[in-house]
């Protein structure tokens, strides 16, 4: 009969627990890892390499088509303000011209003014017409004109700052921009308030002077008017100022102007210098008959003629032959005989 070792269970069981570490060295789950890369053996430097250096021609390419896109927008934009550039100076070549020619046409009309004015200066009748004529001139406003009176100065709002850097317009608010129906209420409210004269932009207003919207020009008497849009007015600045001011149109206006960032200045002047209108041309005339002067009619006070044996009475429709009166004898002709005789 063996004797049990004295304590030998429990050192039996730490033992064998040490031997399971000691044998079992790996961690399951390291065991399963390495398995797995047994299993799928990872790709050679080369093939790591190649895909490398795909990626890298990738990126290169996609680099090249970002520069070559910039550039070429970079290309149109500066195009784009060469050919506005361009035309922007073609514009200004032919304002400049027509501008020229309008001086030559103002000094051609002053001329032709003054030999007319030298010629009816001769005669009674003539001083008489001159007379009558400045009156039409200051009427039609084809006549400079110097004077106290009032500035309206109307401006669009200030465009945004530029956010495309190769060199895009930013999209402009129409609100933010003065129309023609804003330039009709201020001059309409100046008219209203008692200007005498008025011009835009140095452009006088005469009573067939049109203000129209053509694109985004501005036309006043059919030319063109950029902005700032400069309206003067002459007449008492005080009381052009505070009746202006009351029309309920002018504060409507100012309201918007208050809201989308417009220019509307007002400010009263001591010397205010308006040019002349141009001078209407005649395209269609009509006769006016004067008083007692008619044809077929009498002057005032005189009998009309009698009327002549040939000549229809008087109120007949032309080409109408007078209708004989049944009871008047033909001098011509034979009397009938007696019926009973």
């Amino acid at each position: 009969m063996t004797a049990p070792v004295r304590g030998g269970g429990l050192r039996a069981a730490g033992a064998s627990l040490l031997d399971q570490v000691l044998a079992e060295t790996l961690d399951p789950a390291y065991e399963q890892a390495a398995r797995a890369r047994e299993e799928n053996p990872a790709p050679s430097p080369r093939r790591r390499g190649g895909g490398r250096l795909a990626v890298a021609l990738v990126m290169v390419a996609a680099g090249v088509l970002a520069a070559v896109t910039y550039h070429l927008t970079a290309v149109g934009a500066e195009g784009r303000q060469a050919i506005r550039a361009a035309l922007v100076a073609d514009i200004g070549n032919a304002q400049d011209r027509a501008d020229d020619l309008a001086a030559e046409l103002e000094q051609l009309r002053a001329d032709v003014s003054r030999a007319r004015e030298d010629a009816l200066a001769a005669s009674d009748e003539g001083r008489q017409a001159l007379d009558e004529l400045d009156a039409a001139e200051q009427m039609a406003g084809t006549v400079p004109v110097t004077g106290p009176g009032l500035l309206v100065t109307l401006a669009d709002a200030a465009a945004p700052a530029q956010d495309d850097p190769v060199g895009g317009d930013a999209e402009v608010d129409p609100r933010g921009q003065v129309r023609d129906d804003d330039i009709q209420l201020v001059v309409n409210a100046l008219w209203a308030a008692g200007a005498e004269a008025v011009s835009v932009n140095d452009q006088r207003l005469g009573p067939t002077t049109a203000i129209r919207f053509a694109g985004q020009a501005v036309l006043v008497d059919f030319r063109p008017v950029t902005n700032p849009y400069e309206i003067r007015a002459i007449g008492d600045p005080s009381t052009l100022r505070s009746a202006f001011l009351t029309v309920p149109e002018v504060q409507s206006l100012a309201l918007i102007a208050e809201s989308y960032g417009l220019t509307f200045e007002l400010a009263q002047r001591d010397d205010l210098s308006l040019p002349a209108a141009r001078t209407p041309q005649l395209r269609a005339g009509e006769l006016v008959p004067v008083p007692g002067d008619l044809a077929g009619t009498a002057p005032a006070g005189e009998d009309a003629p009698p009327a002549t044996e040939d000549a229809p009475p008087a109120g007949t429709p032309p080409g109408t032959a007078p209708t004989p009166d049944p009871g008047a004898a033909d001098p011509g002709a034979t009397p009938d005989p007696d019926p009973g005789g």
